[in-house]
């Protein structure tokens, strides 16, 4: 109970009672105003306050932090924790490590076919694309398969909000009770608010470059879809790899990951500034594809969807 509402009842008392009901009406009703706006206002304080001591506009940074589509969730964060802490308790298991290999859902006819007509009907734009960055055109349909069913699926969550939670998160007390935390010792536990810590410093950093990236590209924050890590438009860069590595491939003068043409140049540019050449062999590639997204069963997968675009050209001819 705060301290103040026992003397505003107090004070209540001395009233006639039509009149102190009137007034516990309008209590309730302020009390329950100021809470929704705690909330989505005063509870992002911290994070305001250190965006911009990091030099971001304090008018601009208090009123996208201000508004009411923007909400603080513990489970955010307390979902991807919780990941974790099942992971390594599996892990501590000793469980044998399998083989990566292709993923088969990717794989099928149906996708193919569908991943094949995508690759026809932009054929002309992957001519242009390989010849600036000597990166072909399966590869780039095949990755534009696996992370948005081929721009079709960019994302449900917004990245504002899920990357400002988990930089929020930074504080543990916020998402503690939200965690799964029977019989884990105090060791796993320590370990868990480090890895908290890590992944809200990642976070706030991505935070920083969403800002900067919807900032110079005249997006506004709160309408840029992602996935629930943040990641956004259809190639699925974070926000940091949309500044480094995003291409105005359009010619209008922005960055719209979410336009295609800035979405297939902007993944030629990311894999061939990580070491993509002409005429690199099998495991080279696949060294490349990882970069992309740090998994071996990704890469195979990458490279698999790829060929199987590549027999189907040749097959049916140019």
């Amino acid at each position: 109970m705060c301290p103040w509402i026992e003397s505003d009842f107090v004070a209540s008392s001395r009233l006639n009672r039509a009149a102190f009901v009137f007034s516990l009406a309008a209590f309730f009703f302020f009390s329950a105003s100021s809470l929704g706006w705690a909330q989505t206002g005063s509870i992002w304080e911290p994070l305001e306050e250190r965006l911009i001591q990091d030099g971001f506009d304090r008018t601009y940074i208090k009123s996208l932090f201000g508004r009411t589509s923007l909400r603080f969730s513990p489970d955010i964060m307390a979902r991807k924790i919780n990941a974790l802490l099942a992971t390594k308790l599996s892990v501590s298991k000793k469980r044998p490590r399998t083989k990566p290999q292709a993923m088969g859902k990717y794989l099928n006819p149906i996708l193919i076919a569908g991943a094949y007509g995508y690759y026809r009907e932009h054929r002309q734009d992957f001519e242009v694309i390989e010849r600036k960055y000597d990166v072909p055109g399966d590869i780039l349909t095949a990755l534009l398969l696996v992370e948005t069913k081929l721009g079709n699926q960019v994302g449900r969550y917004n990245a504002l909000t899920i990357l400002s939670n988990m930089a929020l998160s930074k504080d543990f007390s916020l998402i503690e009770a939200h965690l799964d935390l029977e019989n884990v010792s105090d060791e796993v536990k320590d370990w868990l608010m480090r890895r908290t810590g890590q992944k809200a410093n990642w976070a706030y950093g991505e935070l920083k470059s969403l800002i900067t990236y919807a900032r110079q590209n005249g997006h506004d924050p709160l309408e840029i879809p992602s996935s629930m890590y943040g990641a956004i438009g259809k190639c699925q860069f974070i926000p940091s790899s949309a500044l480094a590595y995003g291409v105005d491939g359009s010619g209008d003068g922005i960055v719209d990951l979410f336009n295609t043409a800035d979405a297939l140049h902007s993944m030629a540019n990311f894999i061939k500034k990580h070491g993509w050449e002409k005429d690199l062999d099998r495991k080279a590639q696949l060294k490349v594809i990882y970069r992309y997204n740090h998994s071996e069963s990704y890469s195979l997968t990458i490279m698999a969807v790829a060929d199987k675009l590549r027999k189907t050209n040749d097959f049916f001819g140019n």
